[in-house]
């Protein structure tokens, strides 16, 4: 790039646009300023330097532009007819003729164009005509074409209403030919770029509305031949896609209906896949996708409502409550403003697990938790499911292929957010149709259940507001797995207040409802509800207890119905229960000891909850010939019956070997009845342990103490004594072991009347669960060691 001379020319300000070489065009002159410059140039040879400005700052390079002619608009302002000569560097003010601004500016010679500026300049103007033609701009493009020379090709970007004010300084200030040419084809090809994708949306936007309009036609057409023919199919359509439309549904799921709808209207109703099509469609609208039912957040009214359905419980209650607390304190801080990701109100859905006995509440629990929150409630019951279809669905290929049963439960409920209750998920199996607990993991997954998938549906289906509570009998059959993905809350039975309460609050008012009674026909005292629970009932729920009282209304039922209904009031007290139910079938010392050695109360857990056990041992002297004699076993042996499991049965061998092992314990407590030497008598004949109940199954390891204790009184002829009871594994140095069940062991031991309970002293921390009016009446006994078990356990000798 060459310089060349100096001139000294007036200076007018361009405010809105830029000037370069080879550029005609006209200029208003709106300020004084301009009419100076004018003035000035004119008063010389008409040259004049072009400088734009942006903002506050002029640009360090102009243009020298001379002056064709001068005139006035039709509006009558003054403009000038001037043409582009070449750029030149600004330099300093000068003074000067009028009131114009004079300034020195160095003038710029051209470049000699290279080979790349060659190529270059090429490339641009294809691309400069290619612009022009998506603009539809045929009278320009013939211009472009009479452009010679890339450096006045490259400064034709001035006239390019595409290019901002800024780019089009930039090339002013851009003196280097090869720089400019790169600097205006670069933006040329982001221009074209842009021109083809908006042509490209605007061919598929006209194409999809062309083809939009034929198949509204075509519809009219088919829905008229339809009509004419009394054809139900086409109103079957026009009823589906209403639905679509007006319903908001996911994007997916809407996206998959519209294709599904459009696949059964070609889809000719002779054919299979007809049916099965509209059948899917039906079940896909059907579901809730956008209903989702507005919680109630009121603590304190939730928790009158489940006071109000169930006595006790407070456990439960508490979980609840706690999980209210949170929702509440969530939506809370939303209202607030605090959006933040801690404190959005959408959380992830519980999963509760209420593990008891029968009878306890636990599946008319889960009814009581929807009442409070005002959700709606439904029930799967999962007992006895061995097909993975039932929770999955079945594929829709196959013949008679439906949804699962969790969609089906959506459905029910009408609502997203259900509260929905498991109900003995203990009892779920598994055969060659699959494994229905495995599918059962994706469902009770906070972190999967969001995008449950049936297999039926093929949709992804949104669990993750649904509040799930399992129940189930016993764990010990629950996966691991599964078992990890929720919140185990035991409830472990009632006392016999709790159940008295329960029978007067609850049951009795359904019991005279169901009997057709009034409060006018009968009143049932308290006394009588206890001698009931005590006497004809022995269960941790009230299942049997609400049998019972069931009958006792019946039979009073059968009386009123027989004599006149204005007189009294049948009054239900004590003896008025034994005339109706007969005898107690059960007493309160039923299961203890009756004074024989060999003898021991035993707790234990079983799947109906605590449970008291009767442990009898026996000691059968050796045969003369020593011989085995059919399936008797040999000298020193020990048989163990009542269907026991192999820990009870290990337990078992643990206690005769510790016994075998430290004869000092059975020479020290040798007692006055024993017959023949306790220490002797260990080590010879065979010994013979049973559980009574031989037809309930029993295992489990808290035993050992209790088979220990039998023991021992056998060989020293020492009674246990009636009021104790015990539970705890025994180890073979003598420890006892801590167990499991510590709560339902002795609420059953409650309920047989027991009053003193041994456990060992690692379960001590346990006891915090035991409700107080039930500790208040047994005296517990912490032990380590077996010897402090039997020296508690046995009459004196």
């Amino acid at each position: 790039m060459n310089e060349t001379a100096t001139l000294t020319l007036p200076m007018l300000t361009l405010t809105s646009g830029v000037v370069l070489p080879q550029m005609v065009l006209t200029v208003a002159l709106e300020t004084p300023e301009a009419n100076a410059a004018v003035d000035a140039a004119l008063g010389t040879e008409g040259l004049v330097v072009l400088v734009p400005r942006i903002g506050d700052t002029h640009a360090s390079v102009g243009t020298v532009a001379k002056i064709d002619q001068a005139g006035e608009l039709p509006g009558g302002t003054r403009a000038v007819f001037l043409r582009g000569l070449h750029r030149a560097r600004l330099g300093v003010a000068v003074p000067g003729t009028g009131d114009a601004l004079w300034i020195e500016a160095d003038e710029v010679a051209p470049s000699e164009p290279t080979e790349e500026d060659e190529a270059l300049a090429r490339e641009y103007r294809v691309v400069l005509e290619a612009i022009l033609e998506h603009r539809g701009a045929p009278q320009i493009a013939e211009f472009v074409r009479s452009v010679e020379g890339p450096e006045a090709l490259a400064d034709i970007v001035g006239y390019s209403p595409d290019v901002s004010l800024e780019h089009k300084v930039e090339v002013l200030e851009t003196p280097d030919l090869t720089q400019r040419l790169l600097m205006v084809l670069d933006w040329g090809r982001q221009t074209l770029a842009e021109l083809e994708l908006s042509a490209k949306v605007r061919n598929e936007v006209s194409d999809n509305l062309e083809q939009r309009q034929r198949e509204a036609i075509l519809r009219e057409q088919m829905s008229a031949i339809r009509k004419e023919l009394g054809d139900d199919e086409g109103s079957a359509l026009d009823e589906y896609r209403k639905a679509l439309e007006e319903r908001d549904l996911p994007e997916a799921v809407a996206s998959e209906l519209a294709s599904e709808i459009d696949k059964l209207e070609r889809t000719p109703e002779q054919a299979a896949e007809h049916g099965w099509i509209r059948t899917w469609i039906e079940t896909v609208l059907e579901l809730p996708w956008d209903v989702t039912v507005p919680e109630r957040l009121d603590l304190e009214a939730a928790r009158r409502q489940l006071d109000s359905d169930h006595t006790g419980l407070d456990v439960v209650k508490d979980r609840l409550g706690e999980f209210l607390a949170v929702r509440k304190l969530r939506a809370d801080r939303a209202v607030s403003g605090d959006t933040s990701e801690a404190t959005a109100p959408r959380s992830k859905g519980a999963i509760l697990a209420l593990v008891g006995p029968p009878g306890v509440g636990k599946t008319s629990l889960g009814r009581s938790v929807a009442e409070a929150l005002g959700r709606p409630y439904v029930r799967v019951a999962l007992g006895g499911v061995r097909d993975e279809a039932e929770i999955r669905g079945h594929r829709r290929t196959y013949v008679g292929a439906r949804p699962g049963r969790i969609v089906k439960a959506i459905e029910e409920a009408g609502a997203m957010n259900p509260v929905m209750v498991l109900d003995e998920i203990d009892k779920v199996g598994a055969d060659w149709r699959g494994d229905p607990s495995s599918a059962l993991l994706e469902v009770l997954d906070p972190a999967q259940n969001s995008t449950f998938r049936d297999h039926y549906l093929e949709l992804d289906l949104d669990l993750s507001d649904v509040l799930f509570v399992t129940t189930a009998n016993v764990l010990d059959t629950i996966p691991a797995p599964l078992l990890d993905r929720m919140e185990v809350i035991e409830l472990d039975g009632y006392t016999t207040d709790e159940k008295v309460a329960i029978a007067r609050d609850h049951l009795v008012r359904r019991q005279l409802e169901e009997s057709g009674l009034t409060d006018d026909d009968v009143s049932i005292e308290d006394d009588a509800l206890r001698s009931i629970v005590e006497g004809h009932t022995r269960e941790p729920g009230v299942r049997g207890l609400e049998r019972k009282l069931g009958a006792v209304m019946r039979k009073v039922a059968a009386r009123v119905a027989t004599t006149d209904q204005s007189g009294p009031a049948i009054e239900v007290d004590p003896d008025k229960v034994r005339e109706l139910l007969g005898r107690p079938r059960h007493r309160v010392d039923e299961d203890r000891p009756n004074g024989l050695p060999g003898i021991a109360t035993g707790l234990a857990v079983t799947g109906v909850g605590g449970d008291v056990l009767l442990v009898e041992a026996a000691r059968v002297d050796d045969r003369s010939d020593g011989e085995r004699d059919g399936d008797h076993l040999s000298s020193g042996a020990l048989e163990l019956t009542g269907q026991l499991g192999d820990v009870m049965v290990e337990s078992g061998r643990i206690a005769l070997s510790y016994l075998r092992a430290n004869p000092e314990v059975l020479r020290t407590r040798g007692g006055v009845a024993s017959k023949v030497d306790p220490v002797e008598s260990v080590h010879t004949g065979r010994f013979h342990v049973h559980f009574p109940a031989g037809a309930i199954p029993k295992d489990g390891p808290s035993a050992g103490v209790t088979m220990t204790t039998a023991m021992v009184s056998l060989l020293t002829g020492r009674p246990m004594r009636p009021e104790v009871a015990m539970t705890g594994e025994v180890s073979l140095h003598g420890r006892v072991l801590p167990i499991g069940g510590v709560k339902q062991k002795l609420l059953a031991a409650h309920r047989g009347g027991l009053t003193e309970v041994i456990l060992p002293a690692d379960n001590e921390a346990d006891l915090e669960d035991v409700p107080d009016r039930v500790l208040a009446d047994l005296d517990v006994h912490l032990v380590s060691k077996v010897d402090d078990v039997l020296d508690i356990a046995l009459v004196p000798a």
